[in-house]
């Protein structure tokens, strides 16, 4: 049953009140976002208040990946320590 019944019959997805869970990926913190994270963003909030509008209870998990060599290298050349390239580019997020 993807996306807990959404192109399924309108009596079984009204009568289905589960919880429903989505997540976006774990985006990584080590450039500026782009155009995929809008985008996978935006088709999890949709999807998300769809389910809400049917009367679902909605865990919408989103987050960034903080860890990694990336980050790291990143980090380093920008001059700065990875605790603050992971602060700086998160809030972009």
């Amino acid at each position: 049953r993807a996306l807990g019944g959404m192109g399924s019959s309108r009596a079984a997805a009204e009568t289905d009140k589960s919880p429903f869970y989505v997540t976006t990926p774990i985006y990584y913190v080590n450039d500026k976002p782009h155009i995929g994270h809008a985008y996978t963003t935006l088709a999890c909030d949709v999807i998300a208040r769809w389910m809400r509008l049917e009367g679902r209870e909605v865990y919408f998990l989103t987050g960034t990946d903080e860890h990694g060599q990336k980050v790291q290298q990143s980090a380093e050349k920008n001059d700065v320590s990875p605790q603050e390239w992971c602060d700086r580019n998160s809030q972009t997020f």
